[in-house]
């Protein structure tokens, strides 16, 4: 791979070899994917005659079904250099789409870097589509990285060498820099919020920003007060740390010279205390993840650079933490945003809208063509959705569907909210224009978007609440706990079909 790839590390170290023959691969493991009802044809049946019927064998006996992230290790199979084979089951083959390639291809290589392996080989099928196989390398990418940032003795390690037996070279260099961009959401989601702060953070932005050819603005406090970004900064009062926004551009080969075709736009409260509305501690545990849309919004801006999509795309990032020092804004206060709209607060732990205020503003004022918000923003989109599927809300059907579209197409599962009149009543002020949250606990996802299209000016919009998926309490067969990278591969799809 090519070093213009690079994001963070450059995903050199995953690798095609389009003609090689499973059977002669010289690595530690070797993984097939099986899907129910028999081994069938291609490299899989290869495989399956080298070891002399072995897979055949098992299957017949029951000993692996195929079923749908089965993971099953063979150690010392016979005909193979490999020392061990790995083999992943897909479910029914009708139903092996992108998302599921790419659970399947992480649950392998997270299964296998529980131990130290220097070359690891994958068996693409030859039935797979490009974008199928570009999800297959982006996963098995992802699964070897753990959260352990800060362990001394890792559970999980990246093989010294990744290779994709019967894969085409473009799309596995594709699918690595989408594993790079998806692992660096993470990275940044699982940084303790005293290593990664609004400071630090900019900071890591500007670094990929060098990296991937992209421009980048970074408002400081001061810059922020002379851009009247006061509603960023009323919730950044009781910390010590100031706030800062983030501005990328990236004007790919063929993009619009004038308006950027799509605009990012991300969350990025680096830590939630949740103000003087203080949250108990078993909910402020995980709060330095409310900050992974702005993760995501620069992971898929960095990884649409470094792949040269023939785009012109915005993204901007606000950055606060919401804190309780002497300075911090109180329930009752009237903030005026840059829009000139009057917020009067009611709930300093609804913060994430108030911070997009202004930079839903700042966009507005770049006159994109399309805007997309991805925001951990309401526990009750949690509630309505889980934890798996993150929220869609919109001003504009059709774009909304190519949203929707792109997500699905890669596996990440969305659903649409309602975004009815009857909801801006909920958020009327008696004493401002509006107030910061809804009536009661009812339809709280829905009423903070509708907070947000307050500040969009009639432009194409579509808001994600990623409060679900974007973190993982617990482990996965295919991903360890903490950031999960969530709307990272979403985002880059979208941009593709611009």
């Amino acid at each position: 791979m090519t070093h213009e790839f690079s994001i963070v590390r450059g995903a050199r170290d995953i690798v095609a070899d389009p003609a090689a023959s499973p059977a002669s691969a010289e690595a530690d493991a070797v993984v097939v994917f099986l899907t129910e009802g028999g081994v069938g044809t291609g490299m899989i049946a290869d495989v399956d005659r080298a070891t002399g019927g072995m897979l055949t064998r098992l299957v017949a006996a029951g000993e692996i079904a195929g079923k749908r992230f089965e993971c099953t290790p063979l150690l010392a199979p016979p005909g193979l250099r490999a020392g061990q084979l790995v083999v992943m089951g897909l479910g029914k083959r009708e139903e092996v789409d992108a998302g599921t390639l790419y659970r399947a291809a992480a649950t392998a290589t997270r299964h296998l870097a529980g131990r130290r392996r220097s070359t690891v080989a994958l068996v693409a099928d030859g039935s797979w589509t490009t974008r199928q196989i570009e999800q297959a390398v982006a996963g098995g990418g992802v699964g070897m990285i753990g959260q352990d940032l800060y362990r001394s003795e890792k559970k999980r390690t990246r093989f010294g060498r990744t290779i994709w037996i019967g894969a085409p070279v473009e799309a596995v260099e594709h699918g690595a820099v989408i594993a790079d961009g998806v692992n660096l959401a993470r990275r940044l989601v699982n940084m303790p919020p005293d290593d990664l702060y609004p400071q630090t953070f900019a900071e890591e932005a500007a670094a990929v920003a060098g990296r991937t050819g992209m421009e980048i603005e970074i408002w400081d406090e001061e810059q922020l007060a002379r851009e009247r970004c006061q509603a960023m900064l009323a919730v950044g009062r009781g910390s010590s740390r100031s706030p800062r926004l983030l501005i990328l551009r990236y004007r790919g080969p063929g993009g619009s010279d004038s308006a950027p075709e799509l605009a990012l736009v991300g969350k990025g409260v680096t830590f939630d205390s949740g103000g003087l509305s203080l949250k108990p501690s078993d909910s402020m545990l995980g709060m330095k993840c409310d900050m992974a849309g702005g993760a995501a919004t620069l992971a898929a801006a960095a990884t649409a650079a470094a792949l040269k999509l023939p785009v012109h795309i915005v993204a901007a990032v606000g950055l606060v933490e919401n804190m309780t020092g002497p300075a911090a804004y109180k329930l009752g206060d009237v903030i005026t945003a840059r829009s000139g709209t009057t917020i009067e607060v009611h709930n300093t732990d609804a913060e994430g809208r108030i911070v997009l205020a202004d930079v839903l503003d700042v966009v507005r004022g770049l006159q994109p063509r399309r805007i997309v918000d991805m925001a951990t923003l309401t526990g009750a989109c949690m509630v309505a959705l889980g934890n798996d599927v993150a929220g869609l809300f919109t001003n504009d059907q059709p774009f909304c569907d190519e949203v929707a579209a792109a997500a699905r197409a890669v596996g990440e599962p969305v659903w649409q909210l309602p975004m009815y009149s009857d909801y801006d009543d909920q958020i009327k002020s008696e004493v401002a224009d509006i107030k910061n949250v809804g009536e009661g606990r009812w339809g709280g996802a829905i009423t903070a978007a509708k907070f947000l299209e307050r500040f969009v000016g009639g432009i194409p919009w579509t808001h994600i609440d990623i409060a679900g998926p974007a973190f993982a309490e617990k482990p996965r067969p295919w991903i360890d706990g903490g950031g999960t990278g969530s709307m990272v591969r979403a985002m880059v799809e979208l941009v593709r079909g611009k």
